[in-house]
């Protein structure tokens, strides 16, 4: 199977940026998409023109290849399906913090296989492809990603996007595990992954992820060495309630707590 390579992912990343990059840190229209349990989920043109821009640099290359992309749906057939976030983290974005990032995954018959998470304001580049996980910045180059062992939840690093997305039965448990790790921090959306992958973070739980939200992350968690899935143990690709661990233990000891 031949796969596109990170020169690719590269090119995609750059058109995002061309939209994102002018528009952060400036005044913006946010507009408020209606979603069930939320009664602020912001939307910019910053979202909708850098998903153009990267479905027409995909459409010219692989005309064949169906699009999902959380501003515009999907788009064509067959097993080849590229899966878009042009921000990930739009709250950050008009806050004009910078962990938000442009999420580009690719799926083979539903697996996940390459993905990207680029954050144009820090110039970094988290990436998987078949060779391997890999981080690039203009303070490192390119480098290896790999998970760090920490041992038990007692030395965890845990991170989440937002306390307030835990609810019901699902929020006493998410507290069982905060109070089991070491140190939990909150709002960091796809970079936590990310740091994850590279061996800062440990855990990272998010409920209610679309698939446009996990895609290009879960290559780049598996291929540094860690597990992701969600609570009931599945692939993580369709969305859903997903946790990403650095290693099978830490994974196991959290899910304990998440499912009671």
């Amino acid at each position: 199977m031949s796969l596109p390579d990170a020169a690719f992912l590269f090119e995609l990343a750059d058109a995002a940026a061309r939209e994102t990059l002018p528009r952060f840190r400036q005044p913006l229209l946010v507009d408020n998409k209606p979603k069930e349990g939320f009664t602020f989920d912001p939307v910019t043109e910053a979202d909708r023109e850098a998903e153009r821009a990267i479905r027409r640099v995909i459409e010219a290359r692989y005309p064949t290849h169906a699009i999902l992309g959380e501003e515009f749906g999907r788009t064509g057939e067959g097993d080849h399906l590229w899966v878009i976030d042009p921000v990930d983290g739009t709250r950050p974005f008009i806050c004009g913090v910078p962990v938000w990032g442009t999420l580009i995954g690719l799926t083979v018959r539903g697996r996940a296989e390459i993905g990207i998470m680029s954050q144009p304001f820090t110039g970094e580049r988290f990436y998987s492809t078949p060779e391997g996980a890999f981080g690039e910045g203009p303070h490192t180059g390119r480098t290896p990603l790999k998970v760090r062992d920490v041992g038990d939840l007692s030395a965890a690093t845990l991170f989440s996007s937002a306390p307030e997305l835990f609810r019901g039965a699902m929020r006493e448990r998410f507290a069982g595990l905060v109070d089991a790790v070491r140190l939990t921090r909150f709002g960091a959306d796809c970079y936590a992954f990310a740091m994850l992958a590279s061996g800062h973070v440990d855990i990272c739980v998010e409920p209610g992820l679309q698939p446009y939200d996990i895609v290009a992350l879960t290559p780049l968690v598996e291929r540094a060495g860690g597990v992701i899935t969600t609570f009931s143990g599945d692939r993580p690709e369709e969305g859903g309630d997903v946790i990403a661990a650095a290693t099978p233990r830490l994974h196991e000891a959290a899910l304990r707590h998440l499912n009671g």
